[in-house]
């Protein structure tokens, strides 16, 4: 392990101040520390039903808008459920990414490793290799839509992201499914905002996403002893991140309110929503980029089991303008390029050369 990854298992996340692009004034460790946190066992994250936007006609649209949108206000974390995704395509999903992870050598794997595809690190991310600032314990696997057959690009090669076809076919399924959710979901935050619910219906049709399959190893004695986090805290840079509740505990948010941590573990086949940098950005500080990271099980008996989460980000791409959204008072932030906004952020965890002025 680096010296450098080395300090940051005790490292704060304002020592990297200098790379954010919105306002983050909370303080934490980006790996949870022995007997040095606090966490709040009394905030519940709500849940919200999309059968009301679905089927609910125009009061429903505006139930659920009001729901959603005072969630995210609160904390920028959601629980969705009559989101309409087949629970088995999960499961599949969840199968397919051990497969990948298990039954394919580091050698096959390598040949994708990540590079810089527009604004998004596309590709295979060694373990301890997710950031070069913290040891993460997580292999990593990001496609954006380029990765994926969608769009009847001509030139599309699927030996060009996958090593093998059949999984580019099923997580395809996965994001097209998930992808049904983006316009209802920013419609009815733009709504909750007072603001032209179809302000961004033609950008985010066809927008460019990160989907991330994140495969945690069974944790070794010495994985437990090191103090490293399977992921280091960090605010998601994106709109939003759909991500399927996850079969193994560990995912913790922190409520800036109090500073303590809540352990979020949600029902199986429900989604956790959050909001990120871009969503902060539009919204003028209204829907915070809220902190998370990914802890080891409180049951130490889990430790041998491996956890599989499936993250996917939402952008607009990268020739876009991102600025505050019409109707806000005091704008607190400059129109930026997508791309330089993404890119300088996430430089943190990729080093200064891979920022993008425009």
């Amino acid at each position: 392990m680096s010296s450098s990854k080395e300090k940051g298992i005790k490292a704060v996340n304002q020592e990297f101040k200098r790379f954010e692009q919105v306002n983050k004034e909370q303080t934490y460790h980006l790996a949870e520390g022995e007997g040095a946190e606090a966490f709040d066992d009394e905030f519940v994250i709500k849940t919200c039903d999309m059968r009301d936007f679905f089927e609910g006609g125009t009061s429903g649209k505006n139930r659920f808008a009001q729901e959603l949108g005072s969630a995210l206000e609160e904390i920028g974390f959601a629980i969705l459920t009559g989101h309409g995704v087949d629970p088995q395509l999960y499961k599949k999903a969840q199968d397919a990414s051990r497969d990948i992870f298990e039954n394919t050598s580091y050698e096959e794997r390598i040949k994708f490793k990540a590079e810089r595809h527009g604004s998004v690190n596309q590709g295979y991310f060694p373990m301890k290799e997710t950031t070069i600032i913290h040891p993460d314990l997580v292999e990593g696997w990001v496609f954006c839509r380029r990765a994926f057959d969608i769009d009847g690009d001509p030139n599309y090669r699927v030996e060009d992201f996958w090593p093998d076809a059949k999984w580019e076919a099923l997580f395809r399924e996965l994001v097209l499914a998930h992808e049904q959710m983006i316009l209802p979901l920013m419609q009815s935050i733009f709504r909750y905002l007072g603001c032209d619910p179809h302000l961004y219906d033609e950008r985010m049709t066809g927008t460019n996403f990160g989907f991330r399959i994140n495969y945690y190893p069974p944790i070794s004695e010495n994985d437990a002893a090191s103090g490293a986090g399977r992921m280091l805290g960090h605010e998601d840079v994106d709109l939003f991140t759909i991500l399927p509740a996850q079969e193994v505990d560990g995912l913790q948010v922190l409520n800036r309110k109090n500073m303590k941590w809540i352990r979020l573990n949600p029902p199986e086949g429900s989604i956790i929503l959050n909001t990120g940098d871009y969503m902060q950005r539009i919204t003028n500080d209204r829907l915070p980029s809220t902190t998370h990271r990914v802890s080891k099980p409180r049951d130490a008996s889990m430790y041998g089991k491996p956890r599989i989460s499936l993250p996917m980000a939402v952008y607009v791409w990268e020739d876009e303008i991102l600025e505050v959204l019409p109707g806000l008072e005091n704008p607190k932030y400059e129109p930026i390029a997508a791309i330089k906004f993404h890119t300088s952020i996430t430089s943190k965890y990729y080093g200064d050369d891979y920022a993008v002025e425009e």
